[in-house]
């Protein structure tokens, strides 16, 4: 199988100084606006003793807003373990850490490794991600109730943009990459393990997008 961005890639571009700079704009100003509209969604629907995945949480901003709204857990999985140092300080703060587990683990790759959960959520993951298809149709099949995710649209400034960046990458021999998948494409991987659109929204330059599991039909792990 293809492994997600290779973690090594992911390790220069996301690595332990970032993570901390990103601790420090959650303190002073919490969620970005995307993450706040991704929250607000699943509070409406209500998260009172649910389990959370996220799928590259980094320092596990929504999974605190979500513990401290009632969740009981949150599992957050990463390719790299640059973010734990950072993360570990916010939910030690909020008086969480007992109900979070971090671990390094690719989904799509290994997806046996990881259980079921109620709402499993990934925050500009896809972008990040060359097999978008997979990762997402695993993401799904996790998903006991939700799947909630944001991703950039596939348009020329967004292809640009990521060809851009992946043109420096190589220049600096980094091994990181950016894709700019069609949506279409992964959406209906969700669609097949029985998820269906509940709520969608442009929050620029990302677009949101929440997709529930059908009465009647289980998750497939």
């Amino acid at each position: 199988m293809v492994r997600c961005c290779n973690p090594h890639g992911c390790d220069e571009l996301f690595g332990e100084r970032v993570a901390r700079r990103d601790a420090r704009r959650y303190r002073r100003k919490g969620l970005d606006k995307t993450a706040r509209e991704m929250v607000d969604f699943l509070l409406e629907r209500g998260v009172e003793g649910a389990t959370v995945l996220e799928i590259g949480g980094g320092i596990g901003s929504i999974q605190l807003e979500l513990l401290r709204a009632g969740a009981a857990r949150a599992i957050n999985l990463e390719l790299t373990g640059a973010y734990d140092g950072p993360a570990a300080e916010l939910a030690r703060d909020a008086g969480v850490s007992d109900r979070i587990e971090r671990r390094v683990v690719d989904l799509a790759v290994e997806p046996s490794e990881v259980g079921v959960a109620d709402v499993v959520v990934l925050h500009r993951v896809v972008c990040c991600y060359p097999n978008a298809q997979q990762l997402i149709g695993e993401s799904a099949a996790h998903a006991r109730r939700t799947l909630m995710l944001s991703y950039p649209p596939r348009a020329w400034w967004t292809r640009t943009f990521a060809a851009v960046l992946n043109a420096a990458m190589r220049v600096r021999r980094r091994q990181y990459r950016s894709y700019i998948h069609p949506p279409r494409a992964f959406l209906a991987e969700a669609e097949a393990r029985g998820l269906r659109h509940a709520f969608a929204s442009r929050r620029w330059p990302w677009r949101i997008t929440a997709l529930e599991r059908d009465p009647g039909v289980a998750s497939v792990v």
